[in-house]
């Protein structure tokens, strides 16, 4: 299952598990036409999708989410949590209504989804958890304030889910840079990005997440640890 997998890079990540022939939950809150074109597209690469409507900033959804989605699809082997909300803002500039919402989705519904994921695999069979950072967070900034510390908090989380939930599931997570522009940005953002910062001297692309994604859920030896996909930016 991947959560926010009906667009951006949820999506690529969605059509790379299938393209290893994964059937794949397709978790959306409001984007239901994107997920069933990105269902779509996962089928015709031979895989099975399903398609699954939850707002995890409410507890209650993101509870129960794990649950529907075993009735959907059967016992869920991987968990990718990538469903976020970016809201920018300093120290003043946030408000608790920002705050609350940003921690209950980036932070609140991993915790909740790995809680539950956790108690589906059980003591019998293998499972595979990767959650989706930010390579901001490896160097401090006074914007997007909650959401670098939802994001700081989630890699912590990591390395604890992966010495917690060993020797059965094993978690670990990616860390991308500059790979799609923020809503309101076009490409000439991420040129800028490119050309200012990034020792690569080039952005990324969503699907270079998705094959990182797949590479973690593939490996049976690592556990806890956090692949930074940035082209050196944050070096």
């Amino acid at each position: 299952m991947v959560t926010g997998g009906s667009i951006r890079v949820g999506r690529a990540i969605v059509l790379a598990l299938a393209g290893r022939g994964c059937g794949v939950v397709i978790h959306y809150s409001r984007s239901s036409e994107a997920a069933e074109a990105t269902r779509t597209e996962a089928e015709a690469l031979g895989v099975n999708a399903w398609c699954l409507q939850a707002d995890l900033t409410q507890a209650e959804d993101a509870k129960r989410l794990v649950g529907d989605a075993t009735s959907k699809a059967g016992p869920l082997a991987i968990l990718i949590n990538n469903a976020a909300v970016f809201l920018s803002g300093n120290l003043q500039e946030t408000s608790l209504d920002q705050w609350e919402t940003q921690f209950a989705l980036n932070l609140r519904a991993p915790f909740l989804l790995s809680q539950s994921f956790s108690e589906q695999v059980g003591q019998e069979r293998a499972g595979r958890i990767v959650n989706i950072l930010d390579s901001r967070t490896n160097r401090a900034g006074t914007d997007h304030f909650a959401y670098r510390l939802t994001k700081s908090a989630l890699a912590t989380m990591t390395e604890n889910l992966a010495l917690d939930l060993a020797p059965h599931i094993t978690v670990n997570a990616v860390s991308p840079g500059a790979i799609l522009a923020p809503p309101g940005e076009d490409e000439s953002y991420l040129q800028r990005i490119a050309e200012n910062r990034i020792p690569l001297a080039r952005s990324g692309k969503a699907e270079m997440v998705g094959a990182e994604v797949v590479r973690l859920a593939e490996a049976d030896f690592l556990t806890g640890t956090i692949s930074r996909l940035d082209g050196g930016e944050f070096l």
